[in-house]
């Protein structure tokens, strides 16, 4: 009895060797390969794993980086330009620079030009509100003021305010990862470039509603007159779906429109203020 136990056991144990022994060689001939730069981009890159890149994160971001050098799509919003020239110096190759952007929010509309119509008390979400009314006012497209673009940011780079009830972008803290965007249900936030000197013009609205409809919702919205349209000299203002539109890349920050539009809803930010004329009698 004893005999047989053993002889079981050895020859188990040599049949476990001998499979080993196999697999060993299948995994060697199979064996991927990794390409040590992907590591190398890997220790440049800053690891917030936000996803801004358009991958699952910083590795994956590496790993189509290395394997596809030529692709001049690669950009790393949270590092930035310096970041992305150190990843290609790992490749001996050259990326474009990219402007610097930041999230912005396209609506106005706080509490003091919105009146509240009806109060909100289910699920603290963004997401969850839109898809179950309009909202507390009667504009259908503003904020909802739930705070879900504040829980997707990982930089503490936007907060509500609590007068407001908007968010808030901190410039300063805002790496452009567009975590904020994706989370917001009605689509308002957008990346823009931050501008010469931080210097931006867009409009803060996005309801699409006519004029006579959306000044009785709110009175810093886009009434569609289209006088930003005329007085723009650049072409920079579009107008469709009864709403304006500045494209940031036509813009030259002549502040125009600004100047023409009945509303406020063309918002100016981190400019000088301007001289006022004077009348000498």
């Amino acid at each position: 009895m004893t005999s047989t136990l053993l002889y079981t056991i050895l020859s188990l144990s040599l049949l476990g060797g001998l499979l080993a022994i196999v697999l060993y060689f299948i995994a060697q001939k199979f064996k991927v390969q990794e390409d040590p730069r992907i590591d190398q981009v890997l220790e440049v890159l800053p690891g917030a794993n936000c996803g801004g890149c358009g991958y699952a994160g910083c590795r994956a971001f590496a790993e189509s980086f290395v394997r596809n050098p030529e692709n001049p799509d690669f950009v790393c919003p949270v590092g930035g330009n310096d970041v992305m020239q150190k990843a290609a110096a790992v490749l001996g190759r050259e990326v474009q620079e990219q402007i610097p952007k930041l999230a912005v929010l396209r609506c106005n509309g706080s509490c003091d030009v919105r009146p509240v119509l009806n109060t909100y008390d289910g699920s603290p979400s963004c997401a969850v509100a839109a898809d179950l009314y309009g909202g507390e006012t009667g504009c259908s497209y503003g904020c909802l003021g739930l705070g879900d673009c504040v829980v997707a940011c990982t930089f503490d780079a936007i907060h509500i305010n609590p007068q407001t009830r908007l968010p808030e972008v901190i410039e300063d803290k805002c790496t452009s990862c567009g975590a904020c965007v994706k989370a917001c249900p009605r689509n308002i936030l957008e990346l823009r470039p931050k501008g010469p000197k931080s210097r931006r013009i867009y409009v803060a609205c996005a309801n699409k509603d006519k004029g006579a409809v959306t000044r009785k919702v709110c009175s810093v919205g886009c009434i569609g007159c289209q006088l930003c349209v005329k007085a723009c000299p650049f072409e920079a203002i579009t107008f469709a779906d009864n709403l304006a539109y500045i494209d940031p890349a036509k813009c030259r920050l002549c502040r125009k429109c600004v100047a023409v539009c009945p509303t406020g809803c063309i918002l100016e930010i981190n400019f000088p203020p301007k001289k006022q004329v004077t009348n000498n009698e």
